[in-house]
């Protein structure tokens, strides 16, 4: 099988309906191809896989994601992340996938970030809804951004996580439970609103998974409006803080951000949320 025929049978594999989930999917395949790339460098024994897509890709949450956000198990000052994106645009050509490097880290930020830029994919693959009459056209270049944490909160766990695309490689993710914190820390913190956030809150309690509280309680001293007061925090404290958040939410607006992540099936589902709908999810936290 050449290069080509692997990157379309994965796409098939999606069977999408509609524009948006056909870009979703070209996206996700770029971003297990990235993943998979830097699974051949030491990058996973000094960092480790985390956030919504870290969440999609790994354990099937049924809705699309955009950046990949990783963490330092040790906190580096001087962590450099460009050559990471440059070998993985090394391995990437190797596999007739050219991609554009572009660090975009400001001196001495904590947060490293870089975008990985490709517009070969959607020329090379056959596609049924994107860029067809009536779909959302063209989408030009898809851009993911990497996103790496130098200076983490302590008290993370984590496991290995198995790819197989494109070719078999094994990825240090967070844990479930220090998975939950971070998005926990996320609705409590996050200075604007994300309905992807509430989406994925929802499998979270449906899963009935544990808070890392030792990470939760370290973020939180960390970053945002409890930072430095030495917070311990437990469930009864989180379902009282997420209360007072449900309660001041638009949720009309949380429904606009996750829709066009998410599958046509499913909207429905999302079609439920309101303050009342999110209170009584508090009760099964």
């Amino acid at each position: 099988m050449n290069d080509i025929a692997l990157l379309q049978n994965r796409l098939d594999t999606y069977r999408c309906t509609s524009a948006e989930e056909e870009f979703n999917a070209i996206r996700e395949m770029l971003q297990e191809m990235i993943l998979a790339a830097l699974s051949r460098t030491d990058f996973f024994v000094k960092a480790a896989f985390h956030g919504g897509t870290q969440l999609r890709i790994f354990e099937g949450v049924r809705r699309f994601s955009e950046d990949l956000n990783f963490a330092l198990v040790s906190k580096d000052a001087g962590f450099d992340l460009l050559p990471y994106m440059e070998k993985v645009a090394e391995e990437m050509s190797a596999l007739g996938v050219e991609l554009e490097v572009k660090d975009k880290t400001k001196a001495a930020a904590t947060v490293k970030k870089g975008f990985l830029k490709n517009d070969s994919l959607v020329r090379i693959l056959e596609l049924h809804f994107v860029g067809k009459k009536g779909s959302i056209g063209s989408p030009g270049k898809i851009l993911i951004k990497m996103e790496v944490d130098t200076n983490p909160p302590a008290g993370a766990t984590y496991h290995a996580a198995q790819l197989f695309f494109p070719f078999p490689a094994s990825v240090r993710s967070f844990d479930r439970e220090s998975s939950f914190a971070g998005k926990v820390h996320a609705l409590l913190c996050r200075q604007y609103l994300k309905g992807r956030d509430w989406f994925d809150f929802v499998w979270y309690v449906g899963e009935r998974v544990k808070v890392n509280h030792a990470l939760l309680s370290s973020a939180l001293d960390q970053l945002g409006p409890w930072a430095g007061q030495g917070v311990t925090t437990d469930n009864q404290w989180v379902r009282e803080q997420l209360r007072q958040v449900i309660g001041r939410i638009d949720w009309a607006e949380a429904r606009r951000d996750v829709l066009p992540f998410v599958y046509a099936t499913d909207r429905p589902s999302v079609d439920l949320w309101s303050e009342a709908y999110f209170a009584n999810l508090l009760d099964r936290f």
